[in-house]
């Protein structure tokens, strides 16, 4: 299918040479290959891609493991912080 693609975007580059518009369509069909992946049928967004889903995981653990180790930093910070006003 993609060869078929191809064979077609060369036809109409070699046709541009004839009419202009015809560069035209190769380039609207070369964009619309490149931004919707070859034709693919359907969109997928990142939720349903499982390495995204993995990525996603770990990135919520780290965010949760550093996010307590920095709050009790802070709140070490604030006693000693408020211990020194005193």
């Amino acid at each position: 299918m993609f060869v078929l693609l191809l064979t077609f975007v060369a036809a109409l580059i070699g046709f541009g040479f004839l009419n202009p518009m015809w560069w035209v369509a190769a380039a609207v069909l070369i964009f619309s290959l490149v931004h919707y992946g070859r034709g693919d049928s359907g969109h997928r967004g990142h939720g349903d891609d499982p390495d995204y889903r993995d990525y996603r995981d770990q990135q919520d653990r780290w965010d949760r493991r550093y996010s307590r180790q920095r709050r009790s930093r802070w709140n070490r910070q604030d006693r000693r912080d408020h211990d020194h006003h005193r």
